[in-house]
C-alpha cells in the first residue's frame, strides 16, 4: 500500500517527531545531544527550515518546524540521520538503522493550536517526570523561550514575538503560558493528529487545507467501515 502524502504547506508550521528503532535509546551520553544538535542546525539551515522549539528526550524528538519549501523538513531530516546514524554506530560499535521508520508530523492552525504545541514539546521532559519543571531540562528550547539563554538555532514565531514588545516581556508572558495545564483533550488531538498525520486545528483551517489540497485532512467516518455494525445493516436494507 503506497505512504499517503504529507500535508505540507510552505510557511505553515509543523509538529515533527522521530523516534528511535523499537523505542530504544537513541541518546546515551551529553556528547550525543550536542552532536544532534549541532548536526539538527546545520540541516534546518541548508534546507531552509525555521525551528521554533523542540525537545531531544531518551528515545525520540520532538521538533516544531516551519518550511520555507515543500520540501525543506524531509530533506533536513533526511540529512540530520543520515550524519546521526553514522556518528551514533561508529560511537557505539553497531549497525544498521537507528530510526522507527519515517518521521511523523501534523500541520498546524497557528492560530488554535501553535503556542499549545511549544508548551507540548517543552513539557514532555515533565510529563515524563524527568524533572518537575522544563527549565531544569536543558535538552529543549524552554531556557530559551523562557529565559533568554541564546539558541541561534531558534527562529521565533511570529505568535511567539505577539507575546509582547521586547524580549522580556515575550519571555515572561511565555512563562506565564506554563502555569497553565494542557487539557487531556488537547494531548489526545495533539498525539493522535500526529501519530496519524492528519491536520491539527480547527474545522475552519482544516476546511480551508482541504481546499488548497484538494485531500482530506480528517479520517473517513469510521460508520464507513465495511465490517461495522451500521454498514452491515444499512446494506441489508438496500438488498430488500
Amino acid at each position: 500500500m503506497p505512504r499517503k502524502p504529507r500535508f505540507v504547506l510552505p510557511g505553515e508550521p509543523q509538529h515533527v517527531i522521530i523516534r528511535g528503532i523499537n523505542r530504544e535509546p537513541i541518546f546515551y551520553d551529553e556528547a550525543d545531544y550536542r552532536y544532534y544538535l549541532n548536526k539538527l542546525k546545520e540541516a534546518l539551515a541548508k534546507h531552509n527550515c525555521h525551528c521554533h522549539a523542540y525537545v531531544l528526550m531518551t528515545n525520540h524528538v520532538h521538533l516544531l518546524l516551519t518550511p520555507e519549501k515543500e520540501y525543506s523538513i524531509g530533506k533536513a531530516i533526511q540529512m540530520l540521520g543520515r550524519y546521526y546514524v553514522q556518528y551514533f554506530n561508529d560511537t557505539y560499535g553497531r549497525t544498521g538503522t537507528l530510526w522507527e521508520g519515517r518521521y511523523k508530523s501534523t500541520l498546524i492552525d497557528t492560530e488554535q493550536y501553535l503556542l499549545t504545541c511549544y508548551r507540548y514539546i517543552e513539557l514532555n521532559p515533565v510529563r515524563a517526570q524527568m524533572v518537575v519543571h522544563p527549565s531544569e531540562y536543558p535538552w529543549s528550547s524552554y531556557r530559551h523561550n523562557a529565559l533568554g539563554q541564546d539558541n541561534p538555532m531558534i527562529t521565533p514565531h511570529y505568535k511567539y514575538n505577539e507575546l509582547g514588545r521586547t524580549k522580556e516581556k515575550r519571555q515572561h508572558a511565555y512563562r506565564a503560558l506554563f502555569k497553565a495545564h494542557i487539557s487531556e483533550k488537547q494531548l489526545d488531538e495533539i498525539r493522535a493528529a500526529t501519530n496519524k498525520e492528519w491536520v491539527l486545528g480547527s474545522d475552519y483551517f482544516k476546511a480551508k487545507i482541504e481546499e488548497k489540497l484538494k485531500r482530506r485532512t480528517t479520517p473517513l467516518p469510521r460508520g464507513g467501515d465495511r465490517k461495522s455494525k451500521q454498514w452491515r445493516e444499512q446494506h441489508a436494507i438496500n438488498r430488500h
